[in-house]
């Protein structure tokens, strides 16, 4: 098929693009350490960049104390909000240059690091956000960025990609370019024990997510695929303790470490349907990233088992199971346990087929799937999630 085609004229390159990871940074309390990191990457006037309920909540407190004791100047932008638009994101370039910061502190989710990333991009580069959209359009040194996750689910301090919307056209879009990697990463699990239970749930399906569509990935390797076994392990093992018991900061820390092993393994791999289809209900619907991954996960796996895939078998059993079916059954066990549900209340009938639509089109030639979905394929598994009459 020419999906397949591309894919593979395309592997060769794929492998030969360097990809930096970031310097890592873990333990209860790291974010006060963000100052003697900024000092290295000598930033002088970091942008915070983040949200204003972060701010409100205290946990930019640990980035203000370190800065204030190493006598570092910063500016706050605190307008990021969920899927960061076009427009969000020239009101961040113009607001870091009339501030003259030279370099940009993210805190939150995968929100604020996705703007933060599409920000420096912007600022380094000279061009307009939306012209940046696609593969390798940066290449060149972007400011430097220090990444500090509030949340277990994106991976985005280890990935090459920013995912930006354009409201007007109601679709998600992928600035992908290895400069876009953090320079650091520092994960504290202490930012994360006021989680709510649902949002830690829907974020550790994202990382979930990312770790298995990376595994099936054509482009997969050795590397690639170790971290997303141990991601896939510690996620299964910690995601329901940090659900059921917020404060359990060891939880906290293991699926941070989930999180960031899954996000360096997909961002040498890329992703698949999953998120293909994600990113429309996400657009379309506005629904949460993770939850959009939750509801379409065990229908793509169903489908890819269906065609008697043996990376999927493969990757079952080198988890403990007997097979793909055993595999997809402790997913849903787990989307029970976490209270995730299984219909989109909101998804209309006549959206469907655009969805599908959409969503192939988005992965076409892009996406290294292990299989490849119809257009009926597609359409007949996003239906599977029309609200019950």
């Amino acid at each position: 098929m020419l999906h397949q085609l591309l894919v593979t004229l395309k592997k060769p390159f794929i492998k030969m693009v360097p990809v930096a990871k970031p310097h890592l940074e873990c333990g209860a309390n790291k974010s006060l350490d963000v100052a003697r990191f900024c000092q290295q990457l000598e930033i002088h006037r970091p942008l915070i960049v983040t949200d204003k309920i972060l701010v409100e909540l205290g946990l930019i407190d640990n980035v203000y104390s370190s800065l204030k004791h190493a006598n570092l100047d910063s500016d706050l932008f605190d307008r990021v909000t969920p899927d960061p638009s076009f427009e969000l994101v020239r009101e961040g370039v113009g607001f870091f240059n009339a501030s003259e910061c030279d370099g940009i502190i993210a805190v939150g989710g995968g929100s604020a690091m996705d703007c933060a990333k599409a920000i420096a991009a912007s600022i380094s580069t000279g061009k307009d956000v939306a012209r940046l959209t696609g593969l390798l359009k940066v290449h060149r040194k972007v400011l430097p960025i220090i990444a500090i996750p509030t949340t277990a689910g994106t991976g985005s301090e280890a990935t090459v990609a920013a995912v930006v919307s354009d409201r007007s056209a109601q679709r998600k879009y992928s600035i992908t370019d290895p400069f876009l990697v953090p320079k650091v990463a520092i994960i504290d699990p202490t930012l994360m024990l006021g989680l709510p239970p649902q949002i830690t749930a829907e974020t550790g399906f994202d990382a979930l997510t990312h770790a298995i569509e990376s595994y099936l990935s054509r482009y997969a390797n050795r590397t690639t695929r170790a971290l997303s076994i141990t991601a896939i392990e510690r996620i299964f093992r910690s995601l329901p303790k940090a659900y059921h018991h917020g404060e359990d900061c060891e939880a906290r820390e293991q699926m941070a470490l989930a999180s960031y092993e899954a996000g360096l393994a997909f961002t040498r791999t890329y992703i698949g349907y999953v998120h293909a289809i994600a990113h429309q209900l996400g657009a379309l619907y506005h629904t949460p990233h993770g939850l959009a991954n939750a509801l379409i996960l065990a229908h793509v796996l169903r489908f890819i088992a269906q065609r008697n895939s043996p990376i999927l078998n493969q990757l079952a059993i080198e988890l403990g199971f007997s097979g793909s079916e055993e595999f997809i059954a402790r997913i849903e066990t787990l989307q029970s346990e976490l209270g995730i549900v299984r219909r989109l209340e909101r998804l209309k009938l006549q959206d469907v087929k655009t969805i599908a639509t959409q969503a192939l089109d988005e992965a076409f030639g892009e996406y290294p799937v292990p299989e490849v979905m119809s257009q009926q394929e597609c359409e007949s598994l996003v239906a599977k999630l029309l609200p019950q009459e």
